[in-house]
């Protein structure tokens, strides 16, 4: 299983550092082709493995903005996302993140009404609750007062979910997303 997180401040490493870095373990050519047939041939797998700690296999795979002078944001910046989990032959997604944050039962909470065109994702592999990402828009500058949507495993539910602002509690999904609209008379 591979495991790891995203750079997320000032410590990151610099570019030439992370060249140097000694790759991960290999990415299993049924992965990256299950990866390239849910988001093209510009996929990159973050991780794989036993991620939700259901013992099914699973990959968190991405399409990355790469690093260019206009683009300093700290992490990795996604325009999309997906966790895919296996089951028998075949791979079915059951995470994505692109415009929108969803899973097979609708809109995860806190999802932005507005369609995002950028997240920065970060991630991390807890070793009983499993796999957590961390979200957080990005909309053409860096506003430090934006909160990461965090979104885990619910193992109550069988689902990926978001979580609310004390990242304790899950959020249910929404079949469509819509504007509060309140009348005034």
């Amino acid at each position: 299983m591979l495991t790891g997180g995203c750079g997320s401040g000032p410590s990151s490493p610099s570019a030439q550092q992370e060249q140097a870095k000694p790759a991960g373990p290999a990415v299993p050519p049924e992965i990256q082709d299950a990866a390239e047939k849910l988001l093209g041939s510009e996929t990159e797998v973050l991780l794989f493995g036993d991620l939700a700690k259901t013992g099914k296999q699973e990959f968190l795979a991405a399409n990355i903005v790469p690093k260019t002078p206009k683009n300093d944001i700290v992490g990795t910046i996604v325009t999309r996302a997906v966790i895919a989990e296996k089951e028998g032959d075949s791979w079915d997604e059951i995470f994505r993140c692109d415009e929108y944050l969803k899973n097979k039962n609708g809109y995860l909470g806190l999802t932005p009404i507005e369609p995002i065109t950028g997240w920065r994702l970060q991630f991390e592999q807890d070793p009983k609750k499993g796999l957590l990402l961390y979200l957080t828009p990005v909309k053409g500058t860096a506003d430090a007062h934006v909160l990461p949507i965090g979104v885990e495993w619910n193992p109550e539910a069988k689902r990926y979910q978001s979580l609310d602002r004390t990242y304790e509690h899950f959020l249910t999904e929404s079949p469509n997303l819509s504007n509060a609209r309140s009348l005034l008379r």
